[in-house]
């Protein structure tokens, strides 16, 4: 009953449906689009107009005013004293020219929003004596030419605009004395005719321009007013990068914000974190933001091309407005809106090949190197060397493991984006798909896409809008990432035997990588394994939003929003007879698969008065609102063996349900909340900020629910005061300074309920009898993990805006830190989930912004270098340390007065060398001469490695001391180059991977410079690795300072190179440019690994804040080439 419960669950109608549902949206609002932008502005707008004895220059202002039409004439050719009377209704443009200009001796034209008015023909030779012809250019004041620049005779309409090369040509009246020339960002000429007939003008730069309006919690705000720690990356700053998610486009960009790629699994989420570790075990993700809508999990199904911009909130009074789940900052993300008068069409798409670096491979040793090696352990343990390695050269090369698991793969990427505005209706559309092949044989991603994003104007108090965005996606890999004993794939095929082929002469695949009189282990065929066993995750997600928004008053805003997010998630694992990944765990084996579907939905209501007023220099914004959001999840899985046939790997061919292999699971958490904000300016030279928000969260005990959220925030521009010295150096310098408190409920939730476990069974008299225990302690005290920060900074802008500089220090405590903290066993409980102890995190941020050359040949830099340190300052009652958790407890420690998740472990002092070090030494009671030595630490004489009272102590820091990041682009003519590197320093990382790669036991294949190691006391080697004679556990299992090293490192992320066409002469072309691109090119580190932004778990879960840094052969991340088109119409 449950298999036909789960089958009809699993059935792929849903995302059949969703496919079609999509590609019908796609065709209605194509539609919609296109017929907006078909149906010219001068046919569908229409006009009331009463007038009593009005001008006719009364009418135009009036039409210009209630509509977008703009009107060229010269005022000589127009009766402008006459006046009349109109009462006309429901009228087009031509309607009321032909009523006011019925008997005015001139013509008209309308070209869709333009109405150029002339006198009539029979005057043309009239006017040709009173006009002239002039020309001109325009530039930048590095003499770069400005095309799109406004050029007219001051005081008419009469004008023009500058072609692609700056350029223009006007027909002026005789008489006109100025031209007005004007550039957005530029300051506006005036310049006297004076009989000229060609003009060079030379344009400045506006120190002010339009003020970049940035995005704020809950609105947007000047970037100059802004009092808080937030940083904006646009869509120009991500374009033309060949990422397959948005946070690959942010690495090295922002200051004060580590991302992370840690593995290169096709579609598997970056690692982000804002100033550090915010928490012990409550999540330290930052809370993701689409569009206003807080969602759950991360951007991975986000198509790039969708994305306006990228703004991260760092500082309290920036984040508090999200109060409970702001504690490790915000990320707020704008997809693409249509704009008013714009019709836009542009096409995307690159195609590359990813291919695996040579730098990381580990230098395994070959088939002869192996067989020797394995020929002298037999030699030096006094065994009888097996026939198989008594010829070592036989084997030659042999089978390379690490060539045999990668490949070379293509991805590819394609986008279309419609968008279209008028004043009435705003529309866009963008539909993507994206695939990317694995490096790792039979992984891969695939993503399509589509965002609808609308907005409707009834009139000037009323609009309402809707987004909807749906995607298909799909994840599939052959194991999952870095596991070592069950399912490790990809660590047990580096450590394969090379004397043993993948694949037999025939073509066919062997069963096992192993043969009967080798010793060792029998081995699965790792290959085979690989393109066996089917791992595969299938998404269907939508999100949408709807609003309505009234303004009854200037300046008072009345918003409603209501939100939902619905995501389908089905994951088959199925495992045949023919293949195994487990080390150990040769084939043939008994087929087995594990099918599960995990239903999430979600929604939030928002309803959020804002008032905007000015009086005199006083300028006040207050809000406030009241949100309520609901999520819940429905988990079905089963897990089934003995499939009838390996090819069939539907649930119905099992014949077995695992006992216990049936599950299920309900979800739900709520949270409801009040916010209010007061924002101040006094000339915007004096700005204040009051924020609060209060939250009630259904995850925490019902005596400690709520919680408040305060901040303060302030600045002032200094360079607007009168005693600030005005020599043009400074264009801005703005001091700023905030505090405030964020939360985090980021925990179970039931975690505050005592729970029951209905199938704990016991022996009773004899039997076992079915009964119930209670599995979980009630805490109705449960509450909030509170995070107070303080954040200093400085905006400085000098050179006319040449080179902007920010700077923040910040210092943040996070209290009531929510953990599993160990109970007296009395209790009949081992932990217990409650708020004890207090996290420090401080730390320096610094970034650059400079146009270092102007002229024909641009370069800027954006640059930017965060510091950062953390301490525990306390933890549980009487608890001084916690210890990495299973399945190797204690190799990390966090303790009171040390940074967090430190490497804890032996430190590694080379080999007894003699028997006279080795009498003269503390030893192990497993020791030998030969063996591993290690540092007797609490100099007992003893060696012992238990986590209290033996000779453990720390022996690396995961943390990096900064992080930092770079981008330089320049541009010659139509050519462009951009390079942006990231890295970071003073971080150390675990290469657990050499743990079994130096294991001399034999049942691995190890590293080449074990041939370095201790043989006799006259050939000791160099020290690192003792002799194969003895059992070496200790050197494998006992986690030392041997397999620490320096993590440092330089990336060259991104290198594109692009040519911009001149499209200028094909109308149908706005746009066209081509470029090629370079990921992931290179990295200068000391680490042996492939990549050192590593951090996986040995189990496959999560990584927790206390074991990060720890590399267990993690999916490397690629190189990807990308060739790439884009194209505007």
């Amino acid at each position: 009953m449950k298999k036909n419960l789960l089958r009809d669950s699993l059935d792929p109608g849903f995302v059949k449906k969703t496919m079609r549902i999509m590609r019908l949206t796609a065709i209605l609002i194509f539609g919609i689009i296109f017929t907006v932008s078909a149906k010219s502005y001068s046919q569908s707008t229409r006009l009331d107009l009463q007038f009593k004895g009005c001008t006719i220059i009364d009418v135009f202002e009036y039409v210009e005013e209630n509509s977008e039409f703009i009107f060229l004439y010269k005022n000589q050719d127009l009766d402008v004293n006459k006046t009349f009377n109109l009462d006309l209704k429901n009228v087009t443009i031509d309607q009321i020219l032909d009523e006011v200009l019925n008997s005015q001796n001139v013509t008209y034209d309308v070209y869709d929003r333009q109405v150029v008015i002339r006198k009539s023909k029979e005057t043309d030779s009239v006017k040709q004596l009173q006009e002239k012809t002039i020309t001109g250019a325009v530039t930048d004041n590095s003499g770069l030419p400005l095309p799109g620049v406004t050029v007219v005779v001051a005081g008419t309409t009469v004008g023009t605009v500058t072609d692609f090369d700056g350029k223009f040509t006007l027909v002026i009246p005789d008489n006109a004395e100025n031209l007005q020339v004007s550039f957005v960002g530029m300051k506006t000429q005036v310049i006297a005719i004076n009989g000229q007939t060609n003009f060079v003008v030379s344009l400045e730069e506006d120190s002010i321009g339009l003020e970049e309006v940035v995005a704020v919690g809950y609105g947007t705000q000047t970037k100059r007013n802004v009092t808080g720690s937030i940083q904006t990356v646009s869509s120009e700053d991500l374009k033309d990068l060949p990422v397959a998610q948005i946070t690959q486009a942010l690495q090295g960009k922002v200051s004060g914000v580590q991302i992370n790629q840690t593995t290169g699994v096709p579609g598997e989420a970056l690692n982000i974190r804002v100033r550090g570790q915010g928490s012990i075990s409550a999540g330290s993700d930052p809370l993701y933001v689409v569009d206003g809508f807080p969602i759950s999990g991360k951007l991975t199904d986000l198509n790039p091309e969708e994305i306006e911009s990228i703004t991260i909130l760092k500082d309290a009074a920036s984040t508090s407005l999200y109060g409970s789940r702001a504690a490790n900052g915000v990320i707020l993300v704008q997809t693409k809106q249509a704009k008013t008068g714009q019709t836009k069409i542009d096409f995307t798409a690159y195609y590359g090949v990813q291919t695996l670096s040579e730098r990381g491979r580990p230098d395994m040793m070959n088939g002869t190197e192996f067989a020797q090696f394995k020929k002298e352990s037999y030699e030096d343990a006094g065994l009888d060397v097996p026939e198989a390695f008594q010829n070592p050269s036989q084997y030659g090369e042999g089978t390379d493991w690490y060539d045999i698991m990668f490949r070379a793969a293509p991805v590819q990427n394609y986008t279309l984006s419609l968008s279209s505005g008028t004043e009435k209706l705003k529309a866009s559309v963008v539909a993507g798909y994206f695939n990317q092949d694995g490096i790792l044989i039979n992984s891969g991603y695939d993503r399509a896409s589509v965002r609808l994003n609308t907005e409707f104007k009834v009139n000037e108090m009323l609009k309402f809008g809707f987004n909807v965005a749906p995607s298909l996606s799909s994840n599939k890999t052959p194991s999952k990432d870095a596991i070592f004993w069950q399912g490790g794939l990809l660590y047990n095929s580096l450590l394969a035997w090379p004397i043993l082929d993948y694949q037999n002469e025939d073509g066919s695949l062997p069963l096992t990588a192993w043969a009967p009189g080798l010793g060792g282990f029998p081995t699965p065929n790792y290959y085979r394994a690989a393109k066996e066993i089917q791992n595969e995750t299938d998404r269907a997600k939508v999100l949408s939003n709807a609003f309505v928004q009234i303004e009854p008053v200037s300046g008072l805003v009345i918003k409603s929003s209501l939100n939902f997010q619905y995501e389908s998630n089905k994951n088959k694992y199925f495992n045949p007879s023919t293949a195994s990944s487990g080390f150990a765990t040769a084939p043939p084996i008994t087929s087995f698969a594990d099918y599960a579907n995990n239903w999430i939905q979600s929604w939030l209501m928002e309803n959020t008065v804002t008032y905007t007023k000015s009086i005199n220099d006083h300028n006040f914004d207050v809000l406030t609102g009241y949100t309520t959001q609901k999520f819940s999840s429905n988990l079905m899985s089963v897990s089934v063996k003995n499939f009838a046939d390996d090819r069939i790997s539907d649930i119905d061919a099992a014949t077995i349900i695992n006992e216990d292999g049936t599950d299920g699971d309900v979800q739900e958490w709520s949270l409801i909340s009040y916010l209010s904000r007061f924002n101040y300016n006094y000339k915007n030279k004096y700005m204040l900020s009051l924020a609060i928000r209060r939250d009630g969260s259904s995850r925490f005990g019902e005596n400690n629910r709520w919680g408040n959220f305060p901040s303060l925030s302030g600045g002032w521009i200094l360079s607007e005061e009168d005693f600030f010295p005005g020599n043009g150096l400074f264009s801005l310098v703005k001091i700023r300074g905030s505090w405030g408190v964020t939360g985090n409920n980021n925990i179970g939730n039931y975690t505050h309920y005592a729970l029951v476990d209905l199938g704990e069974n016991a022996v009773f008299n004899g039997s076992v009898e079915s009964g119930s225990a209670v599995t979980n302690l009630s805490n109705a005290e449960l509450g909030w993990e509170r995070t107070k920060q303080i954040d200093l900074g400085i905006d400085v802008a000098i050179l006319n805006n040449r080179i902007d500089l920010a700077y923040d220090f910040y210092s943040k405590k996070t209290t009531d830190l929510l953990y599993d903290f160990s109970i007296a066993p009395s209790s009949g409980f081992s932990t217990f989930t409650g708020n004890s102890g207090e996290l420090k995190f401080w730390g320096h941020e610094i970034s650059v912004q400079s146009r270092n050359t102007v002229g024909e040949f641009k370069w800027t830099t954006n640059f930017n270098i965060s510091f950062t340190d953390n301490e525990v300052i306390s933890l549980a009652d009487n608890v001084e340390a916690l210890y990495s958790p299973s399945p190797f407890p204690g190799n990390h420690i966090t303790k009171i007065g040390e940074r967090i998740g430190l490497f804890w472990g032996l430190v590694h002092d080379g080999v007894y060398d003699n028997q006279e070090e080795y009498n003269n030494s503390a030893k192990a009671s497993a020791s030998a001469v030969g063996t591993v030595k290690f540092k007797d630490v609490n100099d007992d004489g003893e060696i012992l490695n238990t986590n209290t009272g033996g000779d453990r102590t720390v022996i690396g820091d995961p943390t990096p001391d900064f992080l930092f990041g770079m981008t330089n682009t320049f541009s010659y003519k139509n050519f462009d180059l951009a390079v942006t590197m990231s890295g970071s320093y003073g971080n150390d990382i675990a290469n657990q991977f050499e743990t079994g790669a130096t294991n001399l036991d034999g049942p691995f294949n190890v590293l080449k410079e074990v041939a370095n190691r201790w043989r006799s006391e006259e050939n000791p080697g160099d020290g690192l690795y003792g002799t194969t004679k003895y059992n070496t556990y200790m050197e494998r299992d006992w986690f030392n300072s041997r397999f620490i090293e320096d993590g440092s490192y330089l990336t060259i992320k991104n290198v594109t190179l692009g040519y911009t066409f001149d499209v200028k002469n094909i109308t149908f072309l706005k746009n066209l440019r081509v470029y090629a691109s370079a990921q992931q090119l290179y990295t200068f580190t000391k680490y042996s690994g492939n990549n050192p932004e590593v951090s996986t778990s040995l189990d496959g879960s999560a990584v927790s804040v206390l074991n990060l840094g720890d590399d267990y052969a993690a999916y490397p991340v690629p190189t990807t080439w990308t060739f790439g088109v884009n194209v505007g119409f």
